[in-house]
């Protein structure tokens, strides 16, 4: 079966946020400064430091959401031209295949490293950082089925 994928900013943008924030760098880094932050409240509560190192902690988090939750994913989303296109998308138990004005994509379910979903996307990686977006929209329950116990047999 043939679907057709249209990408909605939107839900991309949502998308791009479980990508990196599932990026295991991007992970250590909030559990640091989170625990930097309650550290510094708890010391703050105890009068043994003054409010600048709390303050810091506290910034830090802010500027941490503000570019992992708004200016990394747009800044993907405007460098990415694929999401503006419209993509034909058909599956089989061996692999997949991507058609559109703009090219064309084939692999084979055993070339992904792994997938997860997010609730609009399935999202598969072929590497540590190289991944596609497949939107679950246009896509029947039945097959999105499907495609999950294809990919858990692999």
């Amino acid at each position: 079966m043939t679907y057709t994928l249209n990408y909605i900013k939107a839900q991309v943008l949502q998308a791009l946020r479980y990508h990196f924030i599932k990026q295991s760098e991007i992970k250590v880094l909030m559990i640091v400064v989170n625990i930097y932050a309650i550290v510094t409240a708890v010391l703050l509560f105890m009068k043994k430091i003054r409010p600048e190192p709390f303050l810091l902690g506290s910034l830090l988090w802010i500027v941490l959401m503000l570019f992992f939750w708004y200016i990394l994913p747009n800044t993907f989303y405007r460098k990415t031209e694929l999401f503006k296109y419209s993509w034909q998308f058909s599956f089989t138990s061996i692999g997949a295949n991507l058609q559109g004005q703009e090219g064309e994509a084939s692999w084979e379910w055993k070339e992904l490293s792994h997938y997860f979903e997010s609730p609009d996307f399935f999202h598969f990686y072929f590497g540590p950082k190289t991944f596609f977006l497949i939107p679950k929209q246009n896509i029947s329950m039945e097959d999105q089925h499907e495609i999950r116990g294809i990919l858990n047999n692999y």
